[in-house]
C-alpha cells in the first residue's frame, strides 16, 4: 500500500470585507482558509492554504462592553515591562493588528504558523495593492 502526497497547487487569493462582521467569526473563517482546510487535498503537515486579503478592518463590529474590557498583554522579559492595552486603544492605533492577533490565536502553534500568517494581508480601509491577483470574495459561514 502506498500513500500519495499531493504537491501544493498555486495558491489562490481570497478577499474578505470585515465591515459589520463579528471579530471571532471572521477570524475563524480566515484561519480556516489560511490553513487550507477548505481544499480537498488538505494535509496538516503541509501548507495548502490561500492568501487572504482583509479590507475595512477598522469597521469591524465589536460590542462597546468588549471594547473597554478586553485587554491585550505584552511582556518584554524585563522586570516591570508588562504592557497592557484595551481593545479600544488597539482599534484606534492599529486595527490591522487586532485581526492578525485574533487569527494567529486560531492557527495551530507549530512551525507552519509563521508561514501561514505571511499569507494574511490586512488593511484598515477599502483599498489594497493586490488587485492584480484578482481575489475572489470569501463566502462566510455566518
Amino acid at each position: 500500500m502506498k500513500t500519495t502526497v499531493l504537491k501544493p497547487q498555486a495558491p489562490s487569493w481570497t478577499i474578505v470585507d470585515a465591515s459589520g462582521k463579528s471579530l471571532g467569526r471572521i477570524a475563524a473563517d480566515i484561519a480556516h482558509v489560511l490553513r487550507g482546510k477548505h481544499n480537498p487535498s488538505f494535509s496538516p503537515h503541509q501548507i495548502y492554504g490561500d492568501h487572504v486579503i482583509v479590507i475595512n478592518a477598522a469597521k469591524i463590529a465589536i460590542p462597546q462592553k468588549k471594547l473597554l474590557q478586553k485587554t491585550y498583554v505584552r511582556h518584554s522579559g524585563y522586570i516591570g515591562h508588562l504592557r497592557t492595552r484595551t481593545l479600544q486603544q488597539m482599534m484606534e492605533k492599529s486595527p490591522e493588528d487586532v485581526i492578525t492577533i485574533t487569527v494567529k490565536g486560531m492557527l495551530p502553534a507549530n512551525r507552519l504558523r509563521p508561514q501561514m500568517l505571511k499569507n494574511l494581508h490586512v488593511f484598515a480601509g477599502p483599498e489594497h495593492p493586490h488587485a492584480a491577483q484578482q481575489p475572489t470574495p470569501l463566502s462566510l459561514s455566518s
